[in-house]
């Protein structure tokens, strides 16, 4: 029985190798681009599938997004200042019938391309505008890379510049202008702390000019904040309106007061 059995193995093993080879499981994140003899029959999947070995072919296309690193570049910016940008590009397939049949590599063209845009994009701007307006720079990539893939079957979902290298030189330059900048900045804020204290000072004397009583409270509490003043001399504010009536009573040397009007003469004065 055994004997006769020996001659079937070799075609039962080669017919479940056929087998095998026509069942293809796709998972769902992936397509299958189906060949037959050559050329383009459709595309299958996800789920079993069953192909004809030999005379139909299958690709596989992932769906999900994929993450590109963009190799580090030489860039030199509108303002001639050369600085290293890397980046890292997002991007999936969205026909997979495309993605195989108009371009042999669809990850190295998207790679190559998004290079040159990212060298292009960036020489068009200032450093200054690579380092404070990158959500812009970001959005402007993402776009032109975006409509050179479409013929692809290609969606670009994100960009992202992740570092911009300076050399010394142009590092501590940017240290000294932003240190420059923060010391306009703190004396801008106190010309405008005096400019207000000045404002509010002048408002105060006028309160205390037109109202007596404010001046006796504020003489009162100068007289309270020296009291409190461990030093050995003491100043004694005085009032303006003492020295107002003050004044009013000095006699200019050189120059006697006369008898008023209408007073009688003095007995000396007679004869």
């Amino acid at each position: 029985m055994t004997g006769d059995m020996i001659p079937w193995i070799a075609p039962l093993v080669v017919l479940l190798l056929i087998i095998g080879s026509a069942i293809r499981i796709l998972p769902e994140y992936e397509r299958g681009v189906v060949f037959f003899l050559g050329r383009f029959q459709g595309v299958k999947g996800p789920g079993l599938i069953l192909v004809i070995p030999g005379i139909q072919q299958v690709v596989r296309v992932d769906l999900r997004v994929i993450t590109m690193d963009v190799p580090s570049q030489d860039v030199i910016s509108r303002d001639n200042v050369t600085v290293r940008v890397n980046a890292v590009l997002y991007f999936r397939v969205v026909d997979p019938e495309r993605a195989i049949l108009q371009v042999e590599d669809y990850s190295a063209a998207t790679s190559q391309l998004s290079q040159t845009t990212l060298r292009s994009v960036l020489g068009k701007h200032d450093l200054d505008e690579m380092l404070s307006e990158r959500d812009k720079l970001n959005a402007d990539i993402q776009e032109i890379i975006d409509t050179q893939t479409e013929g692809w079957g290609i969606k670009v979902v994100n960009v992202e510049i992740k570092h911009i290298d300076l050399n010394e030189s142009m590092i501590r330059a940017i240290a000294r202008q932003a240190e420059a900048e923060r010391e306009r900045r703190a004396k801008v804020i106190h010309a405008e702390g005096e400019l207000q204290a000045s404002e509010k000072l002048v408002e105060a004397a006028r309160v205390m000019s037109s109202n007596a009583g404010a001046m006796q409270l504020r003489y009162l509490q100068t007289l309270s904040d020296m009291s409190t003043n461990n030093s050995s001399t003491i100043v004694f504010p005085l009032p303006m309106d003492i020295m107002e009536t003050f004044m009013k009573k000095v006699v200019v040397p050189g120059k006697e007061k006369g008898p008023e009007p209408g007073s009688p003469t003095p007995p000396e004065s007679l004869g």
